[in-house]
């Protein structure tokens, strides 16, 4: 059988390892999988002479500094997490060219990624065939309670960590800002939802938020959500500037009533750094909104 054909024979439902070490028999390189937080989760038990890789097993997490400076000031994180498929990346201080593809989950959100230690080339058939590979891993993964829950937890996580102005520009430990943009069109918006909460106790409150975040989930698909300082948080994207307004979630004035629910829109930015300053800007839009008691219940921030 030919490579391709190989991946192809390969099972799905005996775990990601069996996956991973066989894919070390078929293309002669080492592979490891990472989740959307670079934790390890898998890798072929196969020593190389290469610092990164044995940094990536002996730590159980990808290298931080010197490789993530490096990837930062080159800006190769970015290509490889935007890829739809894979994608080979090389350097020349680095021994091995690292083949990289992405790992989807049910939902097909991104949750992860496999890379490859390429000190064999890689051809078309090879890439064909590794692409095959990354989606055996998906399949195998479909319905792994682990992978179905992370980017919930993993865009609650990193959106905090913005708000918290917690993201360090060099990339630190965690992709924050590159990851983040995976799925995201060119022109972000932050938005605002406020759950009117009454009488309630404040663990029952938070507990309200999380089915909320939910109900909205199911509506807007696309967005990412976090719960931050008693509200839920909306970071939305569209390829053109001053998309989300009034008129975009119009249709769903009377759902925002019968909920409780306001919310406090953004105007667009393009660096996903800049998070903070327009989310202040969505709640002053929102808090505003509310103070006016007036019957609408979208407020979009004034940019004049």
């Amino acid at each position: 059988m030919n490579i391709l054909e190989q991946v192809e024979a390969l099972e799905n439902g005996k775990g990601i390892q069996y996956l991973v070490d066989s894919a070390y028999m078929i293309f002669n390189n080492p592979i490891y999988m990472v989740d959307a937080y670079y934790n390890l989760i898998a890798y072929s038990d196969n020593p190389i002479d290469d610092p990164y890789w044995n940094v990536t097993i002996e730590k159980g997490t990808f290298p931080t500094n010197p490789l993530l400076d490096l990837i930062d000031k080159e800006n190769m994180l970015l290509v490889i997490t935007a890829s739809k498929k894979c994608v080979l990346v090389k350097y020349e201080k680095w021994k091995f060219g690292r083949m990289t593809g992405q790992i989807f989950n049910r939902d097909k959100n991104w949750v992860g990624q496999a890379t490859m230690h390429a000190h064999i080339p890689f051809d078309e058939e090879r890439t064909a065939a590794f692409e095959m590979l990354t989606d055996k891993i998906s399949d195998e993964i479909h319905d792994y309670d682990y992978f179905s829950k992370l980017p919930t937890a993993f865009h609650n996580d990193i959106i905090n960590r913005f708000l918290d102005k917690n993201v360090e520009k060099t990339m630190g430990s965690i992709p924050q800002t590159q990851v983040m943009q995976y799925g995201l069109e060119k022109y972000f918006y932050l938005a605002v939802v406020r759950v009117a909460r009454n009488s309630i106790l404040e663990n029952v409150h938070r507990n309200r938020l999380s089915y909320f975040r939910s109900l909205l989930k199911t509506r807007y698909k696309r967005f990412k959500y976090a719960i931050y300082s008693d509200d839920i948080i909306m970071l939305m994207s569209s390829k053109e500037k001053n998309f989300y307004g009034k008129s975009f979630f119009a249709a769903d004035n009377v759902l925002l009533e019968e909920n409780g629910m306001y919310i406090g829109i953004s105007d667009c930015f393009e660096n996903l750094l800049e998070t903070r300053q327009y989310y202040d800007k969505a709640l002053a839009a929102l808090e505003n909104g509310i103070e006016k008691k007036s019957a609408e219940r979208i407020f979009v921030c004034d940019t004049a």
